[in-house]
Parts: C-alpha cells; structure tokens; sequence
C-alpha cells in the first residue's frame, strides 16, 4: 500500500466571547502495511431487515495519555450508537496490544470472537499538535483494512474521533459515516406556560453544545445548509414571523426577506442557492422559493389550502410538501417549478413534516393515528410505507448526511415534561435518547463536515 495523504479541514468551534470559530487543520496519512482490504464489506447491509445482527468489534484503550483514551471512548460510542457494531468488553482481551506498532496475535481474538479489531495510539508532537494514529485489522482474514494517521490541534480530539469512527464505519461497511457531523436544534427551558427556546447546535452524540441565540424571541424549524455552515430558520422577532439566515461561525443574522405575511417552514436547495418555504395569507399557506443572490420569490402551489413543510429531493428535482387540501393533511410531491403536483400518502390518519431522504429513496414522515404519532418512511411514488417508532408525540425527522438514521423528538407530555431527541436506524430499531441539557426539538442535521 502506497502512502497517502488528506486533509481535512475541522469544524470551527463557536467562540464563547466573541461568538467566532477558530479553524483547525487535520492532516491524515496513511499507514503503509501488508495485506489488502477485504473484497467485500465485513457488515452486510439490508435496510429492508427488521434488525442486523451486530458485528463483534475489539476497540483496544489507544496507547497514551488520558486524551488517547478518550478518543477510544468515542470512537467506540459512535460505532455502538449505530446499532452496526458490537464492541466487546476489555476485560475478555487475551491480547495485550498496545499502539499500532506490530501485528496483533489474531488467534487472541478469534478466541473472543472479535471479527475486526481497532488499535492506535496518541502522541503530542513538538508544535503541540496531536498525533492520532489507529489501524483497523480483519481479524478472520489476518490482516490490515485501513490505517491512518491524524494531526490536529489538542482541542479537537473529538472531531479526530468522530473522522476515526467513519473511517471504520466505511470500511467495514462499504457506506460514508455520519458521526463527523453536528446537529441545529430548539433548546428548550422553563415551564411549559414559560418555555423559552433558543437556537442550539451540538456533536451529533450531543457533545459540545452551544447556544447560538439568546432566547429573546421564539425560534422555530432550523435547518442546515447543505453546503456552508449555515442555518435557515423561523424567528418571531418583532412580533411578526419571518425567515432568517444565521452564519454559524460568525452569529451574524439576516432576514431573508421583508415579506408582507407570516413566512415560516424553510428549508434549502441542495444547492443551497435557493429557500422554499410557506407564506400564509388570509388563512391559507401556499409554497414559495426564493433565489437567495436575487432574492425573488416564485410562487409554487396555488390553493385555498395549507400547504406546508417543502422538502427538495437530493438532485432538486422535485418537492415534497404536506396538504390539507383534500380535507386532512397528507404528502404531496410536485416538480421544483411547481408543476405535476401528486398526492402519494393514502393511509389512515394525517400525515406531516416530509423530508427526502439524502439518498433519494425515501421521504420521511411524521403520521398522527389513533391518538398517536409515528415516525415512518414512504417511497416517492407512494409505494413501501412502513413505521419506524410511535409514541404519544413523536415528530420532526431529520435524515444522517448518509439516508441511514433518522433523528427526531419525542415530547413525554405532562405539565413538567418537555421534548427529547431521539435517534433511530431506518429499518426501525436502535433508538436511542441523544443527551441534552434540557429540553431539546426540531432537530435538523448538518452535512459531513469538510
């Protein structure tokens, strides 16, 4: 194997004083050692499949300091928190192994079934960066996947293990990872008679969250840009809804446009030139996007209804909506300029908050049946509906960068209650509760960072 180099730029972390991020370099290289990648992915993916049994993973504790350990707390968080991996308890190792110098005993694992294994370890170099080194071994095949090397400044260590755990995700699986990303969301606090939110953003596994407003209006729908580390959202400042930009890096806020009527559920092109959005008008909501270098406005849909909540397919194409236009809310899809307007969802109940999948595959869905509310995913042409998770309220998904988990938030009801974010795997199993201070909605996720 010939050595390699990449980069990667780090997500700039928000400043606390003067709300500014600070860039850092990551610098990978890889680790030049006998054997091949295996033909073929060691974890078969079927999204149609119930569940997928877990591949049992040895994570070993990366030689160094208590950081080295640290990123090999992450790492092995991220790949258990995909429902994909197994990771095996320490204290079955047979094998010692410490750092990335040499090659494992392999019969060791196989003992404890560990069909892969991750090594590594953490160096500081003299400039005071960190060298993070890890490999990743076929442990059946006995020999190396993948190695690399990663150079960054100390306060990223956390990014470096989130770039780790994709790496190995996407060797073992054949798919890009989602853990090196973050999550824009409406931080929650007080009672409910009293609640004030204000926009936040966190590590996908809810690490480092930050606010990024001050709580002084009401802030709904955040949405990322798919191409800066920018975000669109709703904002009640000065009493009258309206739809905002808001520079992640540099706090700065615009609004989009001084629009007569009540603008709200904004959502980006893939190419983030455009914003589509509803304008409300004399009790009804139609569908308008906006080129943001011109900032005109094209009217999309033309109906005494309400329709809401335009999400673009990945190749901006087309557009999913929700319509009360045939008496109760359900899925529409239209064409980018409006046109060919077609209902695809048809079962019981009231469905809501579609959004297509990165892959193209599938829209997600929010449906209320039967006093309760489900997240669920449909086909574009209407076909294979099926429902991940229901609850008492469970709404708002939002897709990985990779069309393979969903998150959403689940509200537990009550005076005192409030809502939390969850995560699920798109063929209905792994949830699990993202961490939050407080109470936390309307999650939206962000592409894989550059």
């Amino acid at each position: 194997m010939s050595d390699m180099y990449q980069t990667k730029r780090c997500a700039r972390s928000l400043a606390r004083a003067a709300k500014q991020l600070a860039s850092a370099m990551l610098l990978a290289l890889a680790l030049a050692m006998p054997g091949a990648m295996p033909a073929k992915a060691l974890v078969e993916l079927d999204l149609n499949k119930a569940n997928v049994e877990p591949l049992p993973i040895a994570i070993t504790d990366f030689a160094g300091d208590q950081v080295a350990r640290d990123i090999a707390g992450v790492i092995e968080a991220d790949l258990k928190n995909s429902g994909l991996f197994r990771p095996i308890e320490k204290a079955a190792f047979i094998d010692k192994i410490s750092g990335t110098a040499g090659v494992p005993r392999f019969e060791d694992w196989r003992v404890v079934n560990a069909q892969a294994l991750v090594t590594g370890q953490v160096t500081q170099e003299s400039d005071g960066r960190l060298k993070a080194e890890f490999r990743l071994w076929d442990v059946f095949g006995g020999q190396q996947i993948v190695g690399q090397q990663f150079f960054t400044s100390p306060q990223n260590w956390r990014r470096v293990a989130h770039i780790v755990a994709d790496a190995i995700y996407q060797a073992l699986t054949g798919e890009k990872g989602y853990f090196d990303t973050r999550v824009v969301y409406v931080s929650e606090q007080g009672s409910r008679l009293k609640r004030i939110k204000r926009l936040a953003i966190m590590d996908q596994d809810g690490a480092n969250a930050r606010m990024l407003t001050s709580g002084d209006d009401l802030v709904l729908t955040p949405r990322f840009s798919p191409t800066r580390q920018e975000i669109t959202y709703m904002s009640f400042a000065g009493g009258t809804p309206r739809v905002y930009l808001l520079q992640i890096e540099t706090g700065q806020r615009e609004l989009v446009s001084n629009l007569p009527n009540m603008s709200f559920s904004p959502r980006f092109s893939p190419d983030g030139q455009k914003i589509v959005m509803s304008l409300q008008q004399d009790g009804n909501a139609n569908i308008y996007s906006m080129d943001l270098r011109s900032r005109t406005t094209t009217r999309l849909t033309n109906t005494p209804a309400i329709d809401t909540a335009p999400s673009f397919s990945p190749d901006g194409n087309r557009i999913a909506f929700e319509s009360d236009r045939g008496g109760r809310q359900q899925i529409y899809v239209m064409n980018a300029d409006g046109s060919n307007q077609t209902r695809i969802s048809f079962g019981q109940g009231a469905y809501a908050t579609p959004v297509w999948s990165p892959r193209g595959d599938l829209i997600a869905f929010t449906k209320q049946s039967g006093g309760k509310f489900a997240i669920g995913v449909i086909k574009p042409d209407g076909s294979g509906e099926r429902i991940l998770t229901e609850g008492f309220h469970n709404e708002g998904p939002t897709w990985a960068p990779n069309g393979r988990v969903l998150m959403f938030f689940r509200d537990s009801g009550g005076e005192n209650g409030g809502p939390s974010i969850y995560s699920i795997d798109i063929s209905g199993y792994n949830e699990h509760r993202i961490p939050t201070e407080g109470f936390a909605s309307d999650p939206a996720w962000s592409p894989l960072l550059d």
